[in-house]
């Protein structure tokens, strides 16, 4: 790792917290001679200042350090092209050099819209080098504004009386669920309720893995084995039953049946275009896997199990209060059903469990995958 990489990394640690504090994710900090004298991170909408910008945070933290304005000798780095506000104070502050990593087309003054730094009129002159660890820094910014999309669309749809819908914020900054929601919604059969999924990996991928998770549970179990299996090639589709995780969750406690859980599970993959898939249910989703099976409105090639993960399961960020809770409260029952038609159904499947880390599962579905 080279000197600017590893500062860089510090911004991007700035810019993280930026995001989880719901502001644009750029992050700066000021170094002299290996030292790190401030960091900034934007912050305007929190303060109610325009010119909280990263880098003028940064900035003023760094000129309360050396006890003076003029900051001669230092480096500023910063995720984002700096603008022309920044790009002007950074010239005053005589900084030695400014890095950056993502390029701003639409407002970068420093070689994008303009390029305040080459105005040779001017009587201070402060070296550029752009591009560190760019794609870092342009994903960091892509995957904020796609998330913002995301809430805003979400809140666009309309959300039934007889259902609620966690709030998009409890969820934002998770720095280990860094996935794109989707969601399906069947208005006609589904009683316009909507179906949160993740869909990981080559969408034409040979193989499609469907990850069931626990009744409670949530998509977050499998937040370390899905860039495994995607890593290897392989399709993820990972949803959230209707009342659980990101999912909208209806009011009433006996709107959960295996039924429902079932049929929304049919439609969505159907809307997929019925991939088939290896299911890997978590705990007792492998009742849900076998009515899947035994339905044959999409094609099973195989079922696997893993252990519950209990964290998970008592998980509460998607249920902040009791009026989310409906599903929680139907768990107990809803697994008694579950093993009721599990028991009337006719199982033939000899299931695999697998266990250990997500790369050591992640290779024994690779293996089953190709030998299938």
């Amino acid at each position: 790792m080279t000197q600017d990489t590893g500062f860089m990394r510090l911004a991007l640690a700035q810019a993280q917290a930026a995001h989880e504090a719901g502001e644009i994710p750029v992050g700066a900090i000021v170094v002299k001679d290996g030292r790190v004298l401030g960091v900034g991170r934007n912050m305007p909408i929190g303060t109610h200042d325009p010119s909280a910008h990263a880098e003028i945070i940064a900035l003023r933290a760094a000129a309360r350090v050396l006890g003076n304005y003029r900051m001669e000798g230092c480096e500023l780095y910063v995720t984002l092209e700096p603008c022309a506000m920044c790009a002007g104070a950074l010239l005053h502050a005589r900084l030695k050099r400014v890095i950056y990593g993502a390029t701003d087309p639409k407002t970068g003054a420093a070689g994008s819209v303009l390029n305040l730094f080459a105005y040779q009129q001017l009587n201070h002159h402060t070296q550029v080098s752009a591009g560190v660890l760019a794609d870092e820094c342009s994903n960091t910014l892509r995957t904020f504004f796609q998330l913002r999309r995301q809430a805003h669309a979400s809140q666009a749809q309309t959300l039934m009386e007889d259902a609620l819908r966690t709030p998009q914020s409890v969820f934002v900054g998770m720095q280990d669920y860094p996935f794109v929601s989707h969601f399906f919604r069947d208005a006609e059969n589904l009683h316009g309720w909507r179906m949160h999924y993740l869909d990981e990996g080559p969408v034409d991928a040979m193989h499609t893995v469907l990850c069931l998770h626990d009744v409670p549970g949530w998509s977050y179990r499998f937040r370390a084995l899905i860039p495994a299996l995607s890593a290897k090639g392989i399709r993820v589709l990972s949803p959230d039953l209707i009342g659980f995780g990101i999912s909208d969750k209806p009011k009433k406690v006996v709107a959960h049946t295996p039924y429902l859980h079932l049929h929304s599970l049919q439609r969505l993959l159907m809307s997929l275009g019925a991939p088939k898939v290896l299911v890997l249910a978590e705990g007792k989703a492998i009742h849900l896997a076998q009515m899947l099976v035994e339905s044959k409105v999409v094609c099973v090639v195989d079922v696997l199990q893993i252990p519950p993960d209990p964290h998970v399961a008592s998980d509460a960020r998607p249920y902040p209060d009791k009026g989310y809770q409906a599903a929680w409260r139907a768990a107990a029952g809803l697994v008694q059903q579950l093993e009721q038609a599990s028991r009337d159904g006719d199982w033939n499947l000899d299931v695999n469990v697998l266990d250990g880390s997500p790369d050591t599962m992640a290779e024994q579905i690779e293996a089953i995958c190709c030998n299938g």
